[in-house]
Order: C-alpha cells, then structure tokens, then sequence
C-alpha cells in the first residue's frame, strides 16, 4: 500500500487508528491500496466520525483504551482488530509519526494470518484491574518491609529473614533498643510500620475480592479444580484469555504465557534453549509458583494423573528445570479445562489450593 494517490472513501476496505491520549489519527485504504483517509479526530468525536464511514476492517494497536475503542466500533458494525505492536513494526515506513503509525497500522490489519489480541469485555478488564492493583500493592509492601530492615541495620540491629519475623519481633525491638535508636529514627519506623500494616489490610481486602470472584465464575471454579490452582491463577487467567478462543490448543497458550523453550534451526539440527519468556510475566511467575507447591508435596503426587510423569521429570533434570517443565503441563491443563469447560480428574487438597 502507499498514500500517492487518493481515492473514493465509498471504497475504503481499511482503517489504521493510531489511538493517543486526547487525540486519534486515522488512516484509511480501499482494497487497491489507495489512500482514501488521512484524518486526526478528538477522542469524544470517535464515534461521530465513524459513524459515517462505510462499515469495513478497523486496526489498532494493543495499548490502553485499544479494547473500549475495540467494542465501541464492533457495537457500529466494523470489525476491530487489536494487533500487538511487535507485528505492527515491520510494517512502518520512514520517520516515526502518528500518521505513519496509523498506515503502518492500516497494512497489518489487512494480513490473513496476523495474530490479533482477543477483545475483553468489561469484566475481564474489571478482573484485571484488581489483580494489577494487588500486584502494585504488594510491591510496595516488599519496598516498605526493605525500607524498615535497611533503617535497622544502619542501627546496628538484624532481624532473621521473613516478613513474620520482623513482624513479631519490630515493637519489642523498639522497646528494647530504645537507647539505640534515636528519637527521629524512631518516628521513622513507627510511620513506616504503620504503611505496612495499612498496606497489609489493602492486599487483604483485594484479595478477597478476588476470592470472591473465583467461587462465584465457573470458568474460574474449573480451572481451581486442578492442582495447585486456586484463585489467583484462575481469575488472573479469565481475565487475560476469557475464554481462550484466541488459542487453537494448550500449547498455544502455553508459548504464549512464555513456558516454552526458545529454538534454533539451522542445517536440519533444532537446538532447545532458556524458555521464551514472552507474552504475560505475572502468569508465568503464578504458574511457577503453583508448580513449586505441588512439588513441596510428594506425598500427593500418587494422586494426580500427572504424578508418574512428576517422578520421572524429577528424576531426569534439575529440580528448577521440572519446576518449569510442570508449570507448562499446568498452564496446557488450565486451558483445557477452561476452552471445553470440563473439571480437572484428580482428588483436591486445600494445602493446593494457595495460589
């Protein structure tokens, strides 16, 4: 495609949004290629715009707002599509701009095989949210926690490692070592502690919002059927994959979480790397999380269907390396689950159900 020559905007095939923070610019083709609409529009004028295009494929890049831009226009009749910017890339031509990014935009909508990101409706985002509210919470708990050890030490007083430790232990050390710690200092800490303690019931109080969330979904319900899953994974994963309709099968999912080998070919010999590490973080460190719990109790892994394939990956590569390799079957099992709407077959125990 190229912008030389303008054409009928009745032809337009092809809208590429390149969605701003007050502002959009839009970019239009019709199936020759012609560039038919070059347009930057308010972002309150979004819907009165198009409301006067012919209906037609509309691209936008995966960035805030991409998925109410994305249901507000397939409410109109056009048919949105949300591509990750690592696929838009390839595709800009000359200095970066806004209208150059909406071309660019515009050309990969129109690729019959692109990889596009699956629309969340209200929910899942609501969904999401909270979980990136409780992950910013808890961050700076694990900093305000840091923050009262460093201050200790600078005092000359060391607290075991744990976060129950120093909490046990932070009033008598106050009371103890009052001589020690300046009067200024002091205030420091008791300020500091009180952050945490606020931060404490914060993290608490999302979590059970989140809990609640689980009991009641029962897409959530059925992924929590299966070892080592409980409420964190299940909504965190509802939340980013729905239903997991954009995923053909669990290996899908499964690259996409980023639990897969990295691979290099080259003269008919395949060489198996680190995992990949692409697409969410935050699910790949929960289902690694979950696989180390499993894998604290051996004593249930008779129990599980995936048991004696446990044993044996165990027995044949590092203990971290299984780690992962089972945080894969997991992630694969999840979406199984969760796409045909079916429960996990193995008998559950509450010690697994922490994550």
């Amino acid at each position: 495609m190229h912008a030389k020559k303008k054409g009928s905007i009745e032809e337009l095939a092809v809208v590429g949004i390149d969605i701003g923070k007050e502002t959009f610019h839009l970019v239009g083709f019709d199936r020759s290629g012609q560039l038919v609409l070059r347009k930057q529009i308010k972002r309150l004028a979004l819907s009165a715009t198009f409301d006067h295009l012919p209906r037609c494929v509309v691209g936008m890049e995966a960035c805030l707002s991409a998925h109410f831009v994305s249901r507000t226009l397939r409410g109109m009749g056009f048919e949105p599509r949300i591509i990750p910017a690592i696929y838009v890339k390839p595709f800009n031509k000359g200095q970066k701009n806004d209208y150059n990014d909406a071309e660019a935009i515009a050309e990969a909508a129109l690729r019959p095989n692109l990889r596009t990101v699956a629309e969340k409706d209200q929910d899942q985002l609501d969904l999401q949210a909270l979980h990136r509210v409780r992950a910013r919470l808890v961050s700076r708990r694990t900093a305000t926690i840091n923050q009262i050890r460093a201050f200790l030490i600078e005092q000359g007083i060391t607290v075991r490692s744990g976060l129950r430790a120093l909490k046990n232990s932070f009033e008598a050390i106050l009371n103890q070592r009052r001589e020690e710690i300046s009067p200024r200092m002091r205030g420091i800490l008791m300020g500091l502690y009180g952050d945490w303690l606020w931060l404490d019931r914060r993290i608490e109080d999302v979590t059970t919002e989140i809990e609640e969330i689980s009991r009641t979904e029962e897409n959530c319900a059925n992924i929590m059927s299966i070892p080592g899953i409980g409420p964190m994974i299940s909504t965190a994963m509802v939340a980013a994959i729905g239903k997991g309709e954009a995923f053909d099968r669990g290996r899908d999912f499964a690259a996409w979480v980023g639990l897969v080998p990295t691979q290099y070919s080259t003269g008919g010999r395949t060489i198996l790397g680190r995992i990949t590490k692409r697409g969410s973080r935050y699910l790949r460190m929960l289902f690694v999380q979950a696989a180390k719990v499993i894998m604290m109790r051996q004593h249930r892994w008779a129990d599980f269907s995936f048991g004696p394939w446990l044993t044996g990956a165990i027995g044949r590569m590092p203990r971290n390396k299984a780690a992962v390799a089972l945080a894969n079957k997991l992630a694969r099992t999840a979406w199984s689950v969760l796409h045909h709407g079916t429960r996990f077959d193995a008998k559950q125990d509450p010690a697994l159900e922490a994550i």
